[in-house]
C-alpha cells in the first residue's frame, strides 16, 4: 500500500521536534510494511522576506527535498501570512503550492491512499488533491482544529467543517475531540478515535544523566509550548504556596513560546527565581533525560487534545498531572495512573502536588501503574496497526 502524507507538521532544519508524532507514526506505518512519502508544505519566504527575521531567514533555508530516518520529505513553499491572517483560505494556498509537486511524485509513486494532518490547512488541500487523482483521504485532528480554529470566525468554522465532511474518515486522537467533533460533523459515523503513542525505546526508566546539581532537589517538570492554555502560569502559584514546605522544591520548564517574558516575570514577582529554571526548547533526547530524574511531572493544560509528553513521563514511571476533560482522560485513571485536577483551578494543583511530594510511596505506585499501562498500550505499533485497519476499511469502501 502506497500513502502520500500531507502534513504542515513535520520535522526539519528548521525546527527537528515540530510535528515529530507524524514522523514516529509514519516511521511505525513503514516498519508494518506501508510504502509513505511525505508532503510537508512551509512558508514561502523569498527575498527580502528572508531577511527580516532570524525565522524567516531558517525558513528558506530548508531544503526542497530531504529524508528522515529513510522517509522521503518534501517541502514545497506556499503563501502564508503573519499572525494566521486570512487563515480560512490557507488550505486552497496550500493546494496551489504543492499541486504540481503531487504531480511529479505521483508519476514514480502512484498512491493508494491520502493521510493529511489538521484540517487547515493541510486536509483542505488534500481534500483537492484527493478529488484530483480519485484517491480516498483520511484526516487526522490532532486538537487545533476543533479548539482554535473552529472559533477563529464563521468562516474558518465553515470551511473547517466542509473539509471534515469530505474525508473518507476522520481520526480524532482523543474521546474528547471526536466528541467535538460529532457534535458539529454530518456523517459523524465516519470518526474513530486512534490515540497516539510513544517510542518505547526511547524511554527506559532509570536515572538520569543530568548535573549532579540537581540530586538535592525535589524536581517538577512541565514540557510544553509557553502558551496561556498550558497552565504553566498554575504551577507557578501552587509552587509558591508549597516552597515553604518543600524548600528543596526545583520547577523546570522546558519549552518555548510567546507567554516566556510573562512567565518568567511572575516568577521574580511571586519570589520563586531560586526554584525555578526556563530551560527553553530543548532536543527530545535531552528532554527525556529530565524525564528520567523528575518526581513529578505537571501539565494543568486546559484546552488538550490529547499530549503526548505526558505518555512519555508516564513511559518512565512518573506520576503525572493533567486537567479533568482533557485528551489526556483516554489514559489515565485518576489517582491509579496519574492524578486530574479541575482546569484553572491552583487549590485543586496544590492538593495534588503536596500529596505526591509528601507520600513518595504512593507516588512512585501510580507511576508504576502507569509505566505499564502506557508501555504496553500506547506504543506506536499499537497505533500503526490501527491505522492501518482504517486504511484498509476506507479502500474496500471506495
Amino acid at each position: 500500500m502506497k500513502v502520500l502524507v500531507i502534513s504542515h507538521m513535520y520535522p526539519s532544519t528548521f525546527n527537528e521536534v515540530d510535528g515529530i508524532f507524524v514522523h514516529e507514526q509514519a516511521k511505525a506505518l513503514v516498519k508494518e510494511g506501508i510504502e509513505v512519502k511525505v508532503v510537508s508544505p512551509i512558508p514561502w519566504t523569498p527575498f527580502p522576506i528572508n531577511h527580516l527575521s532570524a525565522k524567516w531567514k531558517a525558513y528558506s533555508m530548508i531544503p526542497l527535498r530531504s529524508a528522515w530516518d529513510g522517509i522521503e520529505v518534501h517541502y514545497p513553499r506556499y503563501r502564508t501570512y503573519p499572525k494566521e491572517m486570512l487563515f480560512a483560505s490557507s488550505g486552497w494556498r496550500m493546494y496551489q503550492g504543492i499541486k504540481r509537486l503531487v504531480d511529479k511524485i505521483h508519476q514514480k509513486f502512484p498512491f493508494d491512499l491520502i493521510h493529511a494532518h489538521a484540517a487547515l490547512p493541510a486536509g483542505y488541500a488534500a481534500v483537492l488533491i484527493a478529488r484530483r487523482y480519485r484517491r480516498p483521504l483520511v484526516i487526522t485532528v490532532h486538537g487545533y482544529d476543533l479548539q482554535v480554529t473552529f472559533y477563529k470566525s464563521a468562516k474558518c468554522r465553515s470551511v473547517l467543517l466542509r473539509t471534515l465532511e469530505q474525508a473518507n474518515r476522520v481520526i480524532t486522537v482523543s474521546t474528547k475531540l471526536r466528541d467535538l467533533a460529532k457534535a458539529n460533523i454530518e456523517f459523524s459515523e465516519k470518526v474513530v478515535v486512534i490515540n497516539n503513542g510513544i517510542n518505547v525505546e526511547g524511554c527506559v526508566s532509570g536515572e538520569g544523566t543530568l548535573s549532579p546539581n540537581y540530586t538535592d532537589h525535589r524536581i517538577l517538570l512541565s514540557v510544553s509550548s509557553l502558551i496561556a492554555t498550558k497552565g504553566i502560569d498554575l504551577n507557578l502559584r501552587a509552587i509558591s504556596r508549597l516552597v515553604d514546605k518543600y524548600p528543596n522544591l526545583k520547577y523546570v520548564v522546558i519549552g518555548g513560546g510567546p507567554q516566556t517574558a510573562v512567565l518568567r516575570k511572575l516568577t521574580s514577582k511571586l519570589s520563586l527565581d531560586k526554584h525555578v529554571e526556563f530551560l527553553g526548547q530543548l532536543p527530545h533526547e535531552e528532554v527525556l533525560s529530565y524525564m528520567a530524574i523528575a518526581d513529578v511531572f505537571s501539565l494543568p493544560s486546559w484546552k488538550e487534545g490529547f499530549g503526548i509528553v505526558y505518555l512519555e513521563a508516564m513511559a518512565y514511571g512518573k506520576p503525572v498531572i493533567g486537567c479533568r476533560g482533557e485528551g489526556i482522560e483516554d489514559v489515565i485513571e485518576n489517582g491509579r495512573t496519574g492524578v486530574l485536577v479541575k482546569p484553572k483551578d491552583v487549590d485543586s494543583l496544590v492538593e495534588v502536588l503536596d500529596f505526591l511530594l509528601s507520600h513518595p510511596k504512593e507516588a512512585q505506585a501510580i507511576g508504576e501503574r502507569a509505566r505499564r499501562l502506557v508501555t504496553e498500550n500506547y506504543t506506536w505499533e499499537e497505533n500503526a496497526e490501527k491505522i492501518i485497519q482504517v486504511y484498509e476499511d476506507v479502500l474496500c469502501e471506495a
